[in-house]
Order: structure tokens, then sequence, then C-alpha cells
């Protein structure tokens, strides 16, 4: 059953990393509340899934293959709604990787170039692109997706910790300078999440044990969440938050 808490109503919004989890859950609510939801990821496939998902619950979307580390893939995204929906209301950036998991001394090249390229030149990116969208139009709202390793960076997991904190002030940055614009920026920073992503964190009891015990709550948060938060954020009883930064670690919104 449908739940309105929000009316987002003739709202164009934008998901990147949206075929699962967090991303998958962010898309699937917005539609919920009455938005069009764009729904990208590298693969059409998994997108594909998610708008047949909204479509039959009868909101409103569509699918889009954009690999957020790619520039020019970033740029076709734009040129095709400014053609077919001519503004963008909402941008979340969600899309992340993290190809390395190890010691920080042993990163290679290849893992940290494409761990940057994606989580910190790619919402850079996304971010200018829709901004100068929304500056067009009169006003929108970024959610950055960053995560509690922007502030307690984990174990193997240096280049992530690094770029996620780069999201924080990122997020910092943009809004400081769009707010006279009328463009909230803000971001998430979600702690231990069950997700496909983090199964690095999950498959090891050891590691999940202790990771779960540094939460408030002890114990994971769900991508549900996480969604609930970035509504909030994109509505318009936030009208009056930007630059923020919520933390929902173990469940709780700090």
């Amino acid at each position: 059953m449908t739940t309105r808490l929000f009316d987002l109503k003739n709202k164009i919004s934008l998901v990147t990393g949206a075929s699962r989890g967090i991303g998958e859950s962010i898309a699937l609510l917005l539609a919920e509340q009455g938005a069009h939801v764009i729904v990208t990821s590298r693969k059409l496939d998994g997108c594909s899934k998610i708008v047949d998902s909204i479509k039959n619950n009868g909101g409103s979307a569509e699918a889009l293959a954009c690999h957020v580390g790619n520039m020019q893939d970033i740029k076709n995204t734009f040129e095709y709604i400014k053609v077919k929906h001519s503004k963008l209301d909402i941008l979340v950036n969600n899309a992340a990787t993290n190809p390395y998991f190890g010691n920080i001394l042993d990163t290679d090249l290849g893992s940290f170039n494409k761990t940057v390229d994606v989580n910190i030149r790619g919402y850079f990116f996304m971010s200018s692109e829709a901004g100068k969208l929304m500056r067009k139009n009169g006003g929108g709202s970024i959610v950055n997706t960053s995560s509690i390793a922007a502030l307690r960076p984990g174990k193997s997991m240096g280049i992530y910790a690094i770029t996620k904190a780069a999201v924080v002030n990122m997020t910092k940055a943009f809004a400081k300078e769009c707010g006279e614009h009328n463009i909230r920026v803000n971001a998430v920073l979600p702690g231990l999440t069950k997700t496909k992503f983090a199964g690095a964190l999950f498959s090891d009891e050891k590691i999940y044990q202790k990771a779960v015990a540094g939460t408030p709550l002890g114990r994971h948060a769900e991508p549900d969440e996480i969604a609930g938060a970035v509504l909030y954020l994109v509505s318009d009883a936030a009208n009056f938050v930007t630059g923020e930064c919520i933390v929902v670690d173990g469940g709780s919104v700090l």
C-alpha cells in the first residue's frame, strides 16, 4: 500500500546507482511519493527491473544507463534530460565503487583512480550538470550518499573512506555556492547497511560483529532507513536545510 508522506508530484528526479541496495530503495520511495524517477546505473537491465516495479505500483519512472565514472555518460545523461524533460528537480548521487579492500599501503593505482573517478569526480560533475539545470529552472535539491567511513575510516577501506570524506566537503562547498540559486545540497552518511555493496563487511562474522558493535543501536541498517532520510532532504519539509550531513548509523539518525 502506498503511503504519501510528502508530495513530490511533477518532480523529475534522477537517482544514480539505483539498480539495487540503497539506490533502489531511494528510487522506489521517491516514486511512491509522486516523483518521476530516472533510474540509472551502469547496466540498463538492472534499472529496467526497478522501473517495472515502480510502474507496477502505479508510479512513473524510466531507465537510463549511466556510468558516473565516465564523463561521456554524464554528458549524454544530461543532454537526454534537457531534451526530454527540460528540467531536473532532484538529484541523488548514490552510485559508488570500492574495488579495493585491504591495507591502505597496498592500494594500487588502478583501484585508486577508479575510486576517485566514481566517488569524487562523478559526484562533482553530476552535481555541476544538475545544478546548471536547476539554476535555469528556479531551484532544486541534490543529495549525496557519503558514508560513516568519512568520519570513522574502517579497516581495509582507506581510499574509499578518503573519497567519502571528500563528498562531505563537496556537499558543503556546493551548498555554499548554490543556495543563491535556490538549490539545496545535503548528504546522508549511512553506517553499516545490509547491501551487496557492503558484502565484505557481512561475509566475515568477526568483521561484522566488530562493525555492528560500533553502532549506537548495536545493529546494521536496512536500505529503506537510508531512503527515508533522503526523502526528507528532498521534500519541502526541508526547504531550510542545506549543507547538512545526516548520519544514519545502525538505524538511528544522528
